[in-house]
């Protein structure tokens, strides 16, 4: 592996200890990060927190979809809820593997959370996973005052291949007209098929996420029809910078890590974004890496997650006392 000099120190002892998830070997990967998952949960505390599933109708005869739903102990009024989509590009993870960034939502902001357990490619490309999305969004739009939400302070957001589908779900949400969207959060998102920028082209084995996944990750979302970056078809729901106008948009919280293959599609997004008259918050941490806010003791890493929930508590008008 490359030695990046820019690499920061708290996160370089870590790097050696990161297992592969190569995404050639869908099963295996699979298994490396369930077990990965497995041991971060481990220790993980629900105090003053409400955990239930619920189910949302799945789109056009789908099944069923699968909503972790959190909400602070001892709740009552009406709360701003942030529907949420696990990363794993597009083929790997679960939802529960977010409970810890769940929980810190819930117990630190006094949200409602809905961690959607949506369809894994390849056995379910595009559009499966963002009409699993979709109708989680609009179940809970639906269903605001039975489950104790705000529907004016709804929030879509996820991280890496789940902020790629968060994105693809604000742009239907805008174009069907029907849910609201307060604010949308994205972090460390995948937005791009095309693969042609200067850091996926650079970053081919960076930590965690590289440009090889990258190309087999799309491959994989968007099936076998999908004919690679000059294919005209692509939908702007599945590759949202593939989207012309982005005006219309709720304000954003953008996120990416210097070392990822990810971080200049991040980057650009937010930039048009902005010229489409978009409020954007751009956090771009330097010295990180694809998955390195998992690293929770780095100081870079304390940092952004502080942000991450400052901006969510800011965009969606909970007072800090509650923070």
């Amino acid at each position: 592996m490359t030695i990046f000099p820019t690499l920061d120190p708290e996160l370089a002892p870590a790097v050696s200890m990161i297992p592969s998830l190569d995404l050639a070997d869908v099963h295996s990967a699979r298994a490396t990060l369930d077990s990965l998952v497995g041991t971060a949960l481990s220790d993980l505390s629900y105090d003053g927190v409400d955990v239930r599933e619920i189910s949302a109708p799945g789109l056009a005869g789908a099944p069923d979809v699968t909503i972790r739903f959190f909400t602070p102990q001892n709740s009552h009024d009406p709360l701003p809820v942030l529907v949420w989509f696990h990363g794993g590009g597009f083929v790997l993870g679960t939802a529960i593997s977010s409970d810890p960034f769940c929980v810190d939502v819930t117990r630190e902001l006094g949200f409602a959370v809905a961690n959607v357990e949506y369809r894994l490619a390849p056995e379910t490309p595009y559009p499966g996973p963002v009409d699993d999305g979709y109708a989680a969004l609009t179940y809970v739009h639906e269903h605001a005052e039975e489950l104790q939400i705000d529907p004016t302070r709804i929030a879509v957001g996820g991280q890496s291949a789940g902020g790629g589908i968060a994105a693809g779900i604000v742009l239907r949400a805008r174009d069907e007209g029907v849910v609201p969207v307060a604010f949308q959060f994205l972090e460390i998102p995948e937005l791009d098929d095309r693969l042609a920028t200067t850091s996926m082209k650079t970053f081919v084995d960076t930590p965690m996420w590289h440009q090889p996944n990258a190309i087999l990750s799309w491959q994989y979302y968007l099936g076998d029809s999908y004919s690679g970056p000059d294919d005209e078809c692509v939908s702007i729901y599945a590759a949202p910078a593939r989207a012309s106008d982005l005006r219309g948009l709720p304000p954003t919280y953008l996120s990416t890590m210097e070392l990822d293959p990810l971080r200049d599609e991040g980057i650009d997004y937010a930039v048009r974004l902005l010229g489409a008259g978009v409020s954007v918050e751009l956090h771009s941490f330097p010295g990180t890496f694809h998955g390195s806010a998992l690293l929770a003791t780095a100081e870079v890493s304390k940092r952004g997650h502080a942000e991450a929930l400052g901006a969510l508590r800011r965009n969606l008008r909970v007072p800090l006392a509650i923070f």
